[in-house]
């Protein structure tokens, strides 16, 4: 808004930006897959009516996103890429920086997603994808013994996370949580929520996760719900009071 309360115009997008994205546009249109190739430089020079400038800053700005990889030399030119989850995850992160996350928005979509998520794996998982998820809940036996080793401790319980996305079915839904679980990785690292170490927190997160993995070999998927339901409550309120220490903490110093 202005100062007379009248909608501020949006920023124009430069030409490179508007071209990068007419070609997403029609990578969409032709259903490109990965690894196919584009059009060379001189025919989206005449197909977007622009300079070779234009062109090739816009494929770098492609290239910046993941969405097209470029080769040089005899045989180049730019083909389609394929973005990995933690590319788009690292991405979307940038974006969300900014926007002040608390503790509890992202348990209120942990909560909503993760059980779910949990029922789904119960009796889907192969041995190796078991055996793997028991040995992250049992990578930590003891409590931590100070702040570093809290925090090492706390990133391991979210790789565990991390790996059941992973695992789902629905890639969509195992996106979300896995970038759930990064921003949380993130929002620990920099706000220090894993100072003072909190042994409540490292035991009862150990006891659900290995729970967890038993109901998910046992092929019992309400078990394996009611299971996260528990974990996500009890996660958010020791990382709030967490995040309450933190706050007092600051205030006095």
């Amino acid at each position: 808004m202005d100062g007379n309360g009248t909608p501020s115009p949006k920023p124009k997008r430069s030409r490179p930006v508007r071209v990068a994205d007419e070609i997403k546009q029609w990578v969409v249109e032709g259903d490109l897959k990965a690894g196919d190739k584009l059009p060379n430089e001189s025919a989206m020079i005449e197909q977007f009516g622009v300079s070779k400038g234009t062109v090739r800053e816009a494929l770098r700005i492609l290239e910046a996103q993941g969405l097209i990889v470029t080769k040089t030399g005899p045989g180049g030119g730019s083909i389609v890429g394929e973005v990995s989850a933690e590319r788009a995850r690292s991405l979307l992160a940038n974006y969300f920086y900014f926007q002040g996350l608390s503790i509890a928005d992202i348990y209120q979509m942990r909560k909503a997603l993760e059980p779910e998520l949990a029922a789904s794996l119960a009796g889907q998982l192969s041995k190796a994808q078991l055996d793997e998820l028991q040995d992250l809940a049992e990578r930590h036996p003891e409590p931590s013994k100070s702040a570093e080793e809290e925090k090492e401790q706390h990133i391991a319980s979210l790789v565990f996370h991390v790996r059941l996305s992973d695992f789902a079915g629905n890639r969509l839904l195992g996106f979300v949580i896995g970038f759930m679980a990064r921003i949380l990785t993130d929002l620990t690292v920099y706000r220090r929520l894993y100072d003072p170490p909190n042994v409540e927190l490292w035991r009862k997160g150990r006891e659900h996760q290995l729970q967890l993995v038993d109901a998910l070999r046992n092929a019992e998927p309400d078990k394996a719900r009611e299971v996260m339901i528990s974990h996500m409550k009890i996660a958010e309120e020791l990382m709030r009071t967490q995040e309450a220490h933190l706050m007092r903490r600051f205030m006095g110093e």
